[in-house]
């Protein structure tokens, strides 16, 4: 019998010796190991003419399986914050290394010989890459040069309207006084027709010519109804105190306890342990706090007393007896 071997592709361990690799099992489990692997190599295959270039992220150290070397590859290529795409691949799959390892692969796994070019990287191709891969840095630097050219014209145009904004705001404004209103009201339409006259001479200072007032005419006079100033009140505008900072007459003395007294707290602390006894005890809903008298406690059967309960009927005819012999001398009126 054949010594014991173990095959990785089909993840047993056989005794037919040489003849396992000829299986149909062992076949087609090489044939999906490769068609696994061939796109991979296809898409770095296409990177080799035009090698893209990217900004560095963390998805770009993912790793691949190279079947022929058993062994992780990096996919890409990183350096700094730049990322060659599939340049990793291709390195390896142009190293002496890897090529070694195919041709032992093939051997042993008696794979298709004509799909093992499929494999390879020459170091032609590889190198028509490194010629590809400098035209993608140069590419790349153009357009983040471009792209910092226009961050830099709209942080421009930002400061710009910002400084625009500040001197519109800090520019002196003239207010009319409103008192003069009804007196300029005769020297407003004299001087439109001026400012309309002369905006048809060339000048400097091309105005745009004044509105027409139609709202200060004499038919809709306007009455001046007065301050509403409350007497013995004033507000913010005036002078006087806002009424967020004015104390209140019951915080002013500063006798005002803050918190719950003491005897508050006992009385809650009470409560919470009445609240861990049960709610259905006996006693729950009695009221500690009310007067009671001496014969609160029913007298009939002397429940409370030690004895036998005839001793307790006895004493208690006694009692009673006793006490309508008071009522009666009680009720009985006094002769004089």
């Amino acid at each position: 019998m054949a010594p014991a071997q173990r095959c990785p592709l089909c993840r047993q361990t056989f005794f037919c010796g040489r003849g396992h690799v000829y299986s149909r099992k062992h076949q087609r489990q090489l044939k999906e190991a490769l068609e696994r692997l061939l796109p991979q190599v296809e898409a770095a295959r296409k990177a080799i003419r035009a090698a893209q270039v990217e900004r560095y992220v963390p998805e770009h150290e993912r790793c691949c399986w190279c079947l022929c070397c058993g062994c992780e590859v990096r996919k890409h290529l990183s350096h700094g914050n730049l990322t060659v795409l599939h340049g990793g691949l291709l390195e390896h799959l142009a190293s002496p290394e890897h090529k070694k390892a195919t041709n032992r692969f093939w051997w042993e796994n008696k794979a298709e010989f004509q799909m093992k070019e499929k494999f390879l990287i020459s170091s032609q191709d590889y190198a028509r890459f490194k010629k590809s891969m400098v035209k993608g840095l140069d590419s790349y630097e153009e357009k983040e040069d471009e792209v910092i050219k226009e961050m830099a014209a709209q942080i421009r145009e930002v400061e710009h309207s910002r400084r625009e904004l500040v001197r519109s705001v800090l520019e002196p404004q003239a207010v009319p006084d409103p008192e003069e209103g009804s007196s300029a009201l005769g020297s407003w339409k004299g001087t439109n027709s001026q400012v309309a006259s002369a905006s048809q001479q060339p000048s400097y200072l091309d105005l745009p010519p004044a509105p027409e007032l139609d709202w200060m005419e004499t038919g809709q006079p306007l009455t001046f109804i007065g301050h509403q100033d409350t007497p013995g009140i004033g507000n913010i505008h005036s002078g006087a105190t806002p009424p967020w900072m004015v104390q209140d007459e019951e915080y002013s003395s500063g006798n005002q306890q803050i918190g719950p007294s003491y005897e508050e707290f006992l009385k809650e602390k009470e409560k919470q342990k009445l609240k861990k006894l049960p709610p259905d005890r006996v006693g729950a809903n009695f009221d500690h706090n009310t007067s009671t008298s001496v014969g609160w406690l029913p007298s009939f059967g002397r429940v409370w007393n030690n004895g036998r309960r005839w001793q307790s009927r006895h004493q208690f005819k006694t009692e009673a007896a006793a006490r309508s012999k008071q009522s009666h001398k009680e009720k009985k009126p006094n002769v004089s």
